[in-house]
């Protein structure tokens, strides 16, 4: 059987005819898993249900109070959740390491799932990221042109709340009875200095915005935009400052090491790989217990592979949903396309 051939199915792509008008020619019954054939023929080809965590039918912002419904089920072990724990305890921001796979990121959903705690705010950082973007941005461009606009119509001034945004940091600080979820994504691929910069907001829980902090009537409040569908937020006097410190979950790839003083302020736990128990539960959580029927193989060469270089957890989930979808995935070249080593050659 090819590398590519579906289990059980035969392989013939050009047995249907082309209708006469050139329209594409429907997909045959028996062509199994395959949705591309490369052969340069066009057929309407109706697309399989995706696994479950590619999908994107949901609402993009579901409302703050809300989790994501499509949340993924997320499992760690005892001596893991207690250094999570430890850091809701200690209002402490938590520094997740571990290699690509290990569900550094998806912990912060599981963490708001589970203690319902909202929708998870998210701050991706790169090389350009900075401080300030996080906090807040001021459309001041953008006010200056309504306020010409508006002086030639009814000569009132713009709310300047409308012109500035709270960034996923801002949002986090934004006072409430019960906490937030922060993720900084990836926080080792910003600027040297950005860690140092998180410090003080950190140890302060505040932050001021100086276009509001010299407004004449600081007592009233201005309403600011947010990335929680229409939930403005106020200010009084430019200063941001939350009640409950917002649950901070970092991650880090260890591409660079952290200052001592922004080491010294953060809980640190790193996420081991899932040993084959683990790894068995994890599919099952995904896909199902039936899942883990006949895919014995899948496992143990995806935990040969992995003895000898980073392979991600979900790379098994991709292999079992194949599996799982009639695919032959015994062929060692196209076995290899989907259990690869993470940042080197295959």
């Amino acid at each position: 059987m090819s590398a590519l051939q579906p289990a059980g199915g035969t392989n013939s792509p050009r047995d249907t005819p082309r209708p006469a008008d050139g329209s594409p020619r429907p997909a045959d019954d028996h062509d199994g898993w395959r949705l591309f054939r490369g052969d340069g023929e066009r057929r309407e080809v109706p697309l399989p249900e995706p696994p479950p965590w590619r999908r994107f039918d949901r609402p993009k912002a579901p409302p703050a109070d809300r989790v994501d419904p499509a949340s993924r089920p997320y499992l760690i072990g005892p001596d893991e959740a207690d250094v999570v724990n430890a850091a809701l305890h200690l209002r402490r921001p938590l520094l997740v390491t571990g290699v690509p796979g290990t569900g550094k990121s998806s912990l912060a959903h599981a963490v708001a799932h589970e203690m319902a705690l909202g929708r998870v705010l998210q701050w991706p950082v790169n090389s350009r990221s900075a401080l300030q973007d996080a906090l807040y941005q001021y459309d001041a461009v953008g006010r200056l042109r309504e306020a010409g606009l508006r002086r030639d119509g009814d000569g009132k001034e713009p709310d300047i709340g409308q012109y500035i945004r709270l960034g996923p940091l801002g949002n986090a600080l934004i006072p409430r009875e019960r906490p937030r979820v922060l993720l900084i994504d990836e926080l080792d691929k910003g600027d040297v200095d950005l860690p140092n910069d998180l410090l003080t907001v950190f140890e302060e829980g505040e932050f001021a915005i100086p276009e509001l902090a010299r407004l004449p009537d600081g007592d009233v409040p201005v309403y600011v935009q947010t990335d929680d569908p229409g939930a403005p937020a106020p200010v009084t006097h430019g200063r941001v400052r939350c009640r409950e410190f917002p649950v901070v979950i970092i991650t880090s790839n260890g591409e660079r090491e952290f200052p001592p003083a922004f080491l010294r302020r953060c809980v640190r736990l790193e996420l081991p790989a899932p040993d084959e128990q683990r790894l068995r539960d994890i599919v099952a959580a995904h896909l199902g217990p039936h899942a883990l029927d006949g895919v014995d193989d899948l496992l143990q060469q995806f935990l040969d592979r992995r003895a000898s270089g980073e392979l991600a957890t979900d790379q098994l989930l991709n292999a079992v949903f194949l599996r799982k979808g009639g695919v032959d995935l015994d062929a060692d070249s196209f076995l290899r396309a989907v259990l690869h080593r993470l940042g080197g050659a295959v």
